[in-house]
């Protein structure tokens, strides 16, 4: 009875007098595999992290939201919420990772060797490999409390028990829903309710506009930006990539110019103003603690870096995106979602030969409807240039084997590179999602050996574009996953470069308007489920056959796993001579099989 009592004056005392950032300057030890600065925690080495974790231990703040760039400590500042709260303040805590893998290697390569490393901690949790420690890897137990580590994905790691610190991390990666037990972060949230001192910390960088959970928790915060001295004019403010400036296309001559002196800053005094740097809130009456930070302020990424990122990023949108979601730490808005079919139209052009100088490898991908198969021919070159070699379709029933054959001559054609000689298909992907499944079973498995691989499209966003196959199927044979979400957004993102580069799309002039139409033929939007916003691909046409074949065309290149800029410095094509097969008559189709106009 005594020690009940002792431990419940224990759980009812005050907050320790120590807050976050002062508790890990003084206990907390970095670990060699977790960091290139082992070693003795230091907050002042990235002094914005003080104001972020120091709100975390602040008795009148009940949930604080981080939306931040890449590169600033965001996992670090998470462990040393986690070791504080073991060691000053006993609490049951959840972690959440985006994914239960994601979860157990947080648990394994962060968590576990901060404990280690960190004395004060040492002794308080037990060393899971000890038979009477009651640690796993994915639950943690000590006097006082618990912390429990979950996947968003999986229901049952967010259900059960109470919580009083959640911490989720990476929250616009997680899945829409666990399961079919609705949005995660509510999820984890609700374990919190019963505790009057309760702590709710989101943590992500940013993805879309529209459809970022971050972005609308830090919306309803405080909003606070951290602002930074001038060294020069002493003027406050927050540090903005349209300040940054460098010259002749030359990474290494990067500085900072400050707005308002025009006083030019190298890396040394920009880390010295960090040093000195304060956060302001901008709606201050709000309760919700929100902090906003981009790389600028980072002492692990140098501005000639940023802007080396920046040069190789731009003329990418998909890479540019990730670079303003991984730099700036700000979402990504999609400028006109559609895309014209007309200009794409206006653009066709002529090569010589069969095929152009730059094509490296070629990939088809094949396409099954109920009374034809529709199939493109890509060539891909350096940087993922691409041109449209063939698009046809072949009219005739599914379920015989004589359409099949005609598939056959079309996938056996060999093309003339005008210097690497002659040039086979190195890779084709046949859809199985239709009406014909097994028939598209049977034709990939006796051709597997010519590289002719049966896929089937997989919805959702963060899906690779080519996943590991499965055998889980009737056809007992290896089935492919395509990520359609990602492919689309990455033929999109590539239709949109206007100059001829790295990722442009090259269209011959043998394409009719009604290829075009079908290529553009689905648009992203927004939709709500259950309250959340998703975004989705949908048609705006009937017709998509251009825009599939174009998706599975990209997942045979995916599937060879090619290296495609080395291929490029090659003679050749990169394949040995064995694999060229004998020159054949190019396919051609019998005039009333194809659409009209092709």
């Amino acid at each position: 009875m005594k020690t009940v009592a002792i431990q419940a004056l224990k759980t009812a005392a005050p907050p320790p007098d120590l807050t976050i950032s002062q508790w890990a300057d003084e206990y907390r030890r970095l670990s060699p595999e977790a960091s290139a600065e082992a070693g003795r925690w230091s907050t002042s080495r990235a002094e914005y992290q003080r104001g972020m974790m120091d709100a975390v231990s602040d008795p009148l703040i009940e949930q604080v939201v981080l939306m931040t760039s890449a590169q600033i400590g965001k996992t670090e500042m998470i462990n040393n919420i986690c070791g504080y709260h073991v060691h000053q303040d006993a609490a049951p805590m959840l972690v959440v990772q985006p994914t239960l893998e994601m979860a157990k290697s947080w648990s394994q390569e962060r968590f576990a060797p901060m404990i280690r490393d960190s004395e004060a901690l040492t002794s308080i949790i037990g060393d899971p490999r000890s038979r009477d420690s009651g640690n796993t890897m994915l639950h943690k137990i000590f006097r006082g409390g618990h912390i429990s580590i979950a996947g968003a994905n999986s229901p049952s790691g967010l259900a059960s028990r109470p919580i009083r610190v959640v911490l989720c991390d990476e929250v616009d990666r997680y899945p829409l829903s666990a399961g079919t037990e609705g949005d995660p972060v509510e999820l984890a949230k609700k374990r919190s309710t019963t505790f009057w001192n309760r702590k709710i910390i989101m943590v992500s960088t940013p993805t879309e506009k529209g459809a970022s959970r971050i972005e609308k928790a830090f919306a309803e915060s405080d909003q606070r930006y951290f602002h930074v001295p001038c060294p020069d004019c002493n003027e406050e403010q927050i540090l903005r990539w349209e300040n940054v400036q460098w010259e002749n296309g030359d990474p290494s001559t990067a500085f900072y110019c400050c707005p308002h002196c025009g006083g030019v800053w190298d890396d040394a005094k920009r880390y010295s103003a960090v040093k000195r740097g304060k956060w302001i809130a901008t709606e201050p009456t709000r309760i919700v603690a929100g902090f906003h930070l981009s790389a600028l302020y980072s002492p692990w990424t140098s501005l000639s870096q940023g802007v080396s990122d920046f040069i190789n990023a731009k003329g990418d949108p998909m890479r540019l995106k990730a670079w303003v979601n991984l730099y700036l730490g700000e979402t990504w808005e999609e400028q006109g979602e559609r895309i014209d079919e007309y200009d794409l139209y206006e653009r066709r052009e002529v090569w010589d030969g069969e095929l152009p100088d730059g094509a490296v490898v070629l990939t088809a991908g094949v396409d099954v409807q109920d009374d034809r198969l529709a199939y493109e021919i890509m060539a891909t070159g350096s940087g993922h240039e691409t041109w449209s070699i063939q698009y046809d379709e072949i009219y005739g029933d599914p379920s015989s084997a004589e359409l099949w054959q005609r598939l056959d001559e079309v996938l056996r054609q060999t093309f003339d590179h005008p210097t690497r000689g002659e040039m086979i298909i190195r890779s084709s992907c046949v859809d199985s999602g239709g009406h014909y499944t097994q028939q598209v079973y049977n034709y990939a498995r006796k051709r597997a050996g010519n590289r002719i691989f049966a896929i089937k499209g997989i919805g959702g966003e963060g899906k690779p574009i080519a996943g590991k196959p499965t055998k889980n199927n009737i056809g007992k044979i290896n089935l492919f996953p395509v990520g359609t979400d990602t492919a689309k957004e990455l033929i999109f993102a590539r239709l949109k470069i206007p100059e001829v580069g790295p990722g442009y799309c090259h269209f011959p002039f043998s394409h009719s308007e009604e290829y075009f139409r079908m290529l553009t033929s689905e648009k992203k939007v927004t939709k709500y489920f259950k309250g959340r916003p998703k975004r989705e691909w949908v048609k705006v046409r009937q017709r998509n056959e251009a825009l599939d074949c174009r998706v599975y065309a990209m997942a045979a290149l995916e599937l060879m796993g090619l290296n495609i800029e080395h291929l490029a410095k090659q003679g050749r094509n990169g394949v040995k001579s064995s694999q060229v097969v004998p020159k054949r008559r190019a396919f051609k189709p019998r005039p009333n099989n194809f659409v009209t106009g092709y």
